[in-house]
């Protein structure tokens, strides 16, 4: 399924809120109710790196790309990365997924980035199962300290 991408706004900030919720509770998350604030916040700020693009057949928001752009020390253009991807999982398997993706692929060629990256879970198949389509995996172990 192709379906129409597009960028978050103020008005999608339930959905948005929902989804996200959802999102957490897969990962079995819980973030302070300020550090979503904020995110939405960064989200609707042009000033931010932080944007969303949202899948809405049928104009129904669906799910979510959170994406940034930024310098690399590994190539002389910026990289753009998708930090969260997220479906409803009635939306899932249509293909809605590989359109974010592709969709971030054609909005990091307009912001003249070099590359395209993510990380998943190793235990989610699923998601795996659809990047592995995109590239193989890099083999990077990530480390996250907590500061």
């Amino acid at each position: 399924m192709t379906a129409p991408i597009r960028n978050a706004e103020a008005a999608d900030e339930p959905v948005f809120r929902r989804l996200w919720a959802e999102y957490l509770a897969f990962y079995r998350v819980d973030l302070a109710p300020e550090i979503t604030d904020t995110t939405w916040a960064r989200i609707l700020d042009p000033a931010s790196p932080l944007g969303a693009r949202l899948a809405a057949p049928g104009g129904l928001v669906r799910g979510f790309a959170l994406h940034h752009r930024h310098l690399s020390t590994w190539n002389i253009r910026p990289d753009l990365y998708l930090e969260d991807l997220y479906l409803e999982p009635s939306a899932r398997g249509q293909g809605l997924g590989r359109s974010l993706i592709e969709d971030l692929i054609e909005l990091g060629r307009k912001m003249d980035c070099g590359r395209l990256y993510w990380h998943t879970n190793e235990e989610n198949a699923t998601a795996r199962a659809l990047y592995d389509r995109f590239t193989p995996s890099d083999r990077h172990v990530r480390y996250r300290l907590t500061l």
